[in-house]
């Protein structure tokens, strides 16, 4: 039965069936843990005193291709609204195109870079087409959970931090009326951070949609800076900080970044004195198989690392931090407080060290595990619907010299050169595009270039780039001309189970490595320690479950006990730095490589 006045955003105060009610969230993105754990995950932000949840929605997950769509694993959001719903808990939906969230693309799909002339997050009628067509599949799933049809979604966003992208207001009611368009009937909000520019750029106060502010310190300050733009456009709101930032994301290459829980406890509380909350992060998660995200500082692309534990109350693998327990006495202080009880504790174990049984280089068994396409020039990982991962792009030119000068143009983001299956060079950003020299003796060779998408940035300007296009957009020259011909093999981790292991080895050349893992009773959590190996992926089981890089600062992976079964269970290393994996350690304990840690 509808009930309209549910839950309303009052003048000073949220409202809920018509009492005061002040919003005690946890952030927990629904795609970035296994749902088996979904459970136990909005059990133990329960029991640390929130009452509601808050969840991004990725748009790039639920629409993988232009006419396919997925609501099913860890796609499948109702199942996880039904799930806070099952523990009393309310839920704050953030639906909007895009989320930032150090995702891939900040949660755009890869393939609207296809679309000629599209300009993403505007007021274009071909993006806003592409928007409808997602939303006309997503919000009626989604709608029959609001508040004023008898669920549990309090409000849903229109936009993500707009004020640090655009100021096309346009834009932002375009996105309000589709939300509207179907079915949406809750209150709406903005959530931008908390300085006026970005405000007076992101939110829509003046159609009396709700402003938040996002921020992790200063709390007061921040607060006096929302109340000082609402005011100052002659409206009354309650105040709510739509993103607290209780710790940080990690980015390879950099020392891991974490903050005190008594600085964030001494926070929170003058926060609440004031003000509701959503904790972001309440638990991290894992960024599995390529949905890291990417930062930028200048021109340099920093991709983040698979963990996304981000030093939150909840450890990516479940277990309950100190920041957990100091927060629970505090939020236990809190009117609106769900009831404080004891968490539910992750079982970890380290399995025995494995002798790998198997491997193949992976140029003995590309034609198995790879889609092939033939083009005269090379393509963007886009142009061949490849979207993620790694594409080899291979060619046998013919030359008259002992030697010949390589040059790669817009490659992205990262190439391993190999000339006649043999490594010659690896180049990364600003590499990409210096000459390579390459011996050449015999009149034909074969060129290998293995290259890697390590993420899309999800944040700022370059969202608009043509560097979000992966893969080798402009030629690779030979001498002074761009060698035409080419086929691309593109690296589809879900055929390992076609892997042709009788091809043999290639030393220093992307391979394969096989493990087999027994389990005699039931499956429990672990790590797998990636300390002494180089750079590439995981699999399980057929899933993937993540980058790795001995570049730190991250040297694990996390291995869900959903992911394994009672019996043999397989295991993929994709080693692509010549690291010879003989063998596959595990631990009880997240490894992290020693980098000067830094504290927010």
């Amino acid at each position: 039965m509808s009930n309209q006045n549910a839950f309303q955003i009052g003048q000073t105060e949220f409202l809920l069936q018509g009492k005061p009610f002040k919003i005690l969230s946890g952030a927990v993105h629904y795609f970035r843990i296994v749902p088996e754990y979904w459970y136990r995950t909005l059990y133990n932000l329960r029991a640390m005193g929130c009452n509601t949840v808050e969840t991004y929605v990725a748009w790039n997950v639920h629409q993988p291709e232009p006419d396919r769509f997925d609501f099913s694993g860890r796609a499948d959001l109702v199942r996880f609204i039904q799930t806070a719903q099952e523990l009393g808990l309310y839920v704050i939906l953030r639906p909007t195109p895009y989320i930032c969230a150090e995702w891939e693309f900040g949660g755009l799909p890869a393939w609207l870079l296809n679309i000629p002339h599209i300009r993403l997050r505007q007021n274009d009628p071909i993006f806003l087409e592409q928007v409808a067509h997602y939303f006309a599949k997503l919000l009626p799933l989604v709608t029959p959970y609001q508040i004023d049809q008898g669920g549990n979604i309090l409000m849903m966003q229109i936009e993500n931090e707009y004020g640090s992208f655009g100021n096309d207001k346009n834009y932002l009611r375009a996105i309000r009326d589709l939300m509207r368009q179907y079915g949406v009937s809750v209150p709406l909000f903005t959530s931008d951070g908390a300085w006026q520019n970005a405000l007076e750029a992101g939110a829509l106060i003046e159609d009396d949609i709700l402003p938040t502010g996002n921020f992790g310190s200063r709390s007061a300050q921040n607060l006096d800076e929302l109340q000082h733009y609402i005011h100052k456009h002659g409206k009354s709101f309650p105040l709510m900080c739509m993103e607290f930032w209780d710790g940080w994301f990690n980015r390879w290459k950099e020392p891991r970044i974490t903050r005190e829980a008594d600085d964030l406890t001494a926070c929170t509380a003058e926060l609440l004195e004031r003000a509701s909350i959503n904790f972001y992060m309440l638990q991290g998660g894992t960024n599995f198989g390529f949905w890291n995200g990417c930062s930028v500082r200048g021109d340099t692309d920093l991709p983040q690392v698979t963990s996304y534990d981000y030093d939150a109350p909840i450890h990516e693998w479940g277990e309950p931090a100190e920041k957990f327990y100091q927060l629970q006495q505090l939020l236990a202080t809190q009117p609106n407080a769900s009831p404080i009880c004891q968490p539910m504790l992750p079982e970890m174990t380290a399995y025995p060290s494995l002798t790998v049984s198997q491997r193949v280089s992976l140029f003995h068994t590309v034609e198995q595990i790879s889609r092939k396409v033939e083009s005269p020039y090379p393509q963007t990982m886009e142009a061949l619907g490849h979207y993620y991962g790694y594409v080899l792009y291979r060619a046998e030119p013919t030359v008259y010299s002992d030697e010949i000068k390589l040059r790669i143009y817009q490659g992205r983001d990262r190439v391993q050169i190999f000339n006649d299956q043999q490594y010659i060079a690896t180049q990364y950003q600003h590499d990409i595009g210096n000459e390579v020299m390459l011996q050449t003796p015999k009149e034909t060779f074969q060129l290998d270039l293995l290259v890697e998408n390590m993420g899309r940035v999800n944040y700022g300007g370059k969202l608009q780039a043509p560097s979000q296009h992966k893969g080798i957009g402009g030629g690779v020259m030979l001498d002074l001309h761009f060698h035409s011909h080419w086929q691309h093999y593109l690296l589809d981790f879900t055929r390992l189970d076609q892997l042709d292991f009788s091809g043999g080895v290639i030393e220093n050349s992307p391979t394969f490595y096989q493990f087999e893992l027994t389990i005699d009773g039931t499956p429990q959590d672990t790590f797998i320690d990636t300390s002494n190996l180089g750079k590439g992926v995981i699999i399980v089981n057929g899933e993937n479950l993540g980058r790795y890089w001995s570049e730190g600062p991250i040297c694990y992976l996390y291995l869900p006990a959903p992911l394994l079964r009672q019996g043999q269970n397989q295991i993929i290393v994709f080693e692509t730095e010549g690291v010879n994996v003989e063998r596959l350690t595990f631990s009880r304990e997240p490894i992290y490589k020693t980098l000067n840690t830094t504290n927010l």
